[in-house]
């Protein structure tokens, strides 16, 4: 049986997957937190447009990377052939164990906090209705990658409709200045720049995904760097315009009073009862696409690693459907994960502690460009633009995250550095393991 991965994703696929990741549940449930961390509107909207350009440079790092590494699994591939066997298997295992299900997990979370407020329900639905979502979106990434490629197009398309309405009814009627608000509850004193940043990143997150489907593309090479960079930069424009609206339509005090409910009372708002619905569809729809882009890239990167033989139980793991060439066991490993970090976590603190573990491994990718270009003298096929001073930017720009979170959440940090670290053991034993078996 031929156990190989479709190529058969192109670029529009590919462009809808990238922002079908990004946009999502963190524009629409971050305002609140990254307002009151920034003290402001003016340094809200500064972080947002901060993180973005951060998250540009790290786009345009990577790009450069992983158009001479196109194959299946991202950034385990990246670091595994920059810095060796032991430290390309901790990048891996730290997006399936840690990054990927928490990721998934918090999209589910604040997903389902839209989903309660849309039926009325009580907040103890909350956790049930995102396990539900999550279970059948992973059931439909059991069929071939063009299901899914399709639901991100479609959700792509349908997330346009929410967003061009925020920003055009905030800044046409809006009567608040979008800059220079400040939050009366929130002292100049405790606010901070760094944290309101760390928020909007993972707003940004979710770009570096297409990278576990270089495998499935078309025309990898070419494909990859223009996927990640024309998505980048039209998320950034767009989040710039959604926080001015917001900021335009609704007064500092009033958002930092509704928190994570702040986009569905601008629906209300804006429309009533029943536009506010229509628009809360259109939304979920929106968080809907961007759990699928995860569901579907993720599995990617254990498939990958399972087929190396360095999981346990990698011959399920590595399993692909014989007519669709999905991987299943894989899809419904990251599932059931992510179903156990919807129980234990509040998706807010998750949010944040993804993005710290995820920023480890991308400072090792972002050193690699040097290392890289070192190595290979010869034409690539896609330079980073305003060599070496965007990478340069990515590495303060990673640096600025880590040492953030660190200072904000210690005992977090500790918790997910200790379930990265369990890997290395595991790493050995599978590969004792495999040295008997070959005996």
């Amino acid at each position: 049986m031929d156990n190989k991965l479709k190529r058969s994703i192109g670029f529009g696929s590919a462009f809808s997957i990238v922002i079908g990741t990004i946009i999502g549940s963190g524009i629409f449930f971050k305002q609140a937190s990254v307002l009151d961390s920034a003290g402001s509107t003016t340094m809200a909207l500064l972080a947002w447009i901060f993180g973005g350009l951060i998250t540009l440079a790290a786009g345009l790092t990577i790009a450069e990377i992983g158009a001479q590494m196109p194959y299946t699994g991202g950034l385990y591939v990246y670091i595994e052939n920059l810095y060796g066997r032991i430290l390309g298997f901790m990048a891996g295992w730290m997006q399936i164990i840690v990054y990927g299900p928490a990721i998934i997990a918090a999209v589910a979370g604040f997903m389902s906090i839209m989903m309660t407020n849309f039926f009325g329900l009580n907040h103890s639905w909350r956790i049930p209705l995102a396990l539900i979502t999550v279970l059948a979106i992973g059931i439909m990434n059991f069929f071939e990658n063009k299901v899914g490629a399709i639901f991100s197009v479609i959700t792509t398309i349908a997330k346009m409709i929410p967003i061009a309405v925020i920003i055009i009814c905030g800044i046409c009627w809006g009567q608040q200045d979008a800059i220079n608000q400040t939050v009366a509850e929130v002292s100049q004193h405790t606010s901070n720049f760094g944290v309101a940043v760390l928020a909007t990143l993972f707003g940004y997150d979710g770009w570096i995904l297409i990278a576990n489907l270089g495998g499935e593309m078309k025309k990898t090479k070419k494909l990859l760097p223009r996927a990640i960079i024309a998505g980048i930069t039209a998320v950034l424009a767009i989040y710039t315009l959604i926080t001015i609206g917001i900021f335009r339509f609704i007064p500092a005090n009033q958002i930092h009073q509704l928190g994570e409910n702040t986009t569905t009372y601008l629906a209300n708002a804006v429309f009533g009862a029943i536009g506010g619905k229509i628009l809360s569809i259109g939304i979920i729809i929106s968080i809907m696409g961007t759990l699928n882009g995860k569901m579907l890239t993720f599995p990617r990167i254990v498939y990958a690693m399972a087929k190396r033989g360095d999981l346990p139980f990698s011959k399920y793991l590595a399993y692909v459907t014989p007519k669709g060439k999905s991987p299943v066991v894989a899809t419904l490993f990251i599932v059931l994960l992510a179903l156990l970090m919807m129980i234990f976590f509040d998706p807010d603190h998750l949010s944040d502690l993804c993005v710290f573990t995820v920023y480890c491994f991308y400072l090792l990718a972002f050193f690699g460009i040097f290392i890289l270009r070192k190595k290979n003298k010869a034409e690539r096929p896609f330079s980073t633009l305003l060599y070496p001073f965007v990478p340069i930017i990515a590495i303060l720009g990673g640096l600025f995250v880590l040492i953030s979170e660190l200072i904000n959440d210690p005992a977090g940090v500790l918790l997910f550095a200790g379930i990265v670290i369990i890997g290395l053991p595991i790493f050995y034993a599978v590969k004792r393991m495999n040295k008997h078996r070959l005996h």
